[in-house]
């Protein structure tokens, strides 16, 4: 395993890392979650992602039970939690959701109570909170992180210029800013990390914590004939997904890259995680699986991304179409 600084604190994560979105609750029980985390950890992933909306909560009991079975020194690995959307979905009340003092120190309590752990390594805030300003997010945290029950904290899907202020809020008040950022990054999601953060990524450092490094599956090629039953996008319940990332364009592309992970001697889902973390930007790339195999074979990323020489990458995005133009400075 390699293992990369958080942005520019002291803190190194696995360069894979393990995720329950979608999978802890939903779609495996409490043995295959103990049997992933395990072969993870085994394989030396530091970095177990939760959130207090993953399943409305349990997905974080879940993966509370697993660690307590597991007995790891906790010293040995991360755990972190999310927070903005609550845990009981249309039944939250205006207290429930967002980031507002109230809800960021009760939700953190409430994770620790679920994840059965005395504090986070990191904290995000899940979505950027337009109706709570800057300077109360930003005071909440650096008090979490007083009270010792947060370590790092940072954001998820926030624009540049939302980092940017939480970055001269605390600085104008000497508080502890945002460590990182969780943004979604494939070969579809280009612009935030290759684009928009990059003066962030320049002047003030910024870790990555990087979610659906295959877009939901779709680059793993398993939707170029429909959709398999049983899959991710079988289920009622994700229709907005398959709505967001299914179209005949995306695919063709998809199909072509696999000529790519053909003569690579790979799979289309090691080609494209290999590809995510061969950006320097990326901290870790969260995997998610429901399958020992799977897991093993997303793990071979760390092999082939070496092999993706200029040459290749160029090829790559000549396929996909999808790099963004950089301003000129």
């Amino acid at each position: 395993m390699e293992y990369r600084r958080l942005g520019k604190s002291g803190l190194k994560l696995s360069t894979l890392s393990l995720g329950s979105w979608v999978t802890f609750h939903q779609q495996i029980d409490d043995s295959k979650a103990d049997m992933l985390m395990g072969l993870a950890y085994d394989r030396g992933i530091n970095f177990f992602d939760n959130a207090e909306a993953y399943a409305m909560g349990e997905s974080e009991k879940m993966m509370g039970r697993v660690l307590k079975k597991k007995q790891w020194d906790r010293t040995s690995y991360v755990v972190s939690s999310k927070v903005f959307f609550g845990i009981h979905g249309e039944d939250n009340k205006p207290t429930q959701r967002g980031l507002s003092r109230k809800h960021l120190v009760e939700a953190c309590n409430e994770a620790l109570q679920r994840l059965q752990t005395d504090y986070l390594d990191l904290y995000f805030c899940h979505r950027p909170d337009k109706e709570t300003p800057i300077e109360e997010v930003v005071w909440t945290m650096n008090h979490l992180i007083q009270q010792g029950k947060i370590l790092y904290w940072g954001t998820s899907e926030w624009s540049a210029a939302e980092i940017m202020e939480a970055f001269m809020v605390a600085e104008k008040y000497r508080l502890i800013g945002p460590t990182m950022e969780q943004p979604q990054y494939n070969l579809f999601e280009r612009t935030k990390l290759e684009k928009d953060y990059l003066t962030i990524f320049k002047d003030v450092g910024l870790g990555t914590t990087i979610w659906s490094p295959l877009a939901s599956g779709l680059l793993t090629g398993k939707y170029n004939d429909g959709i398999p039953e049983g899959s991710r996008l079988d289920d009622k319940k994700m229709e907005w997904l398959k709505n967001n990332i299914l179209n005949d364009d995306k695919i063709e592309r998809v199909r072509n890259l696999q000529n790519v992970a053909d003569e690579l001697g790979t799979s289309l889902a090691t080609l494209s995680i290999a590809w995510t973390i061969s950006n320097p930007n990326v901290t870790t790339a969260i995997l998610g699986a429901t399958r020992k195999e799977q897991l093993e074979e997303n793990l071979k990323a760390l092999e082939v991304y070496p092999k993706l020489t200029p040459e290749v990458k160029d090829r790559i995005d000549e396929i996909m179409g999808t790099k963004p133009v950089l301003p000129m400075f």
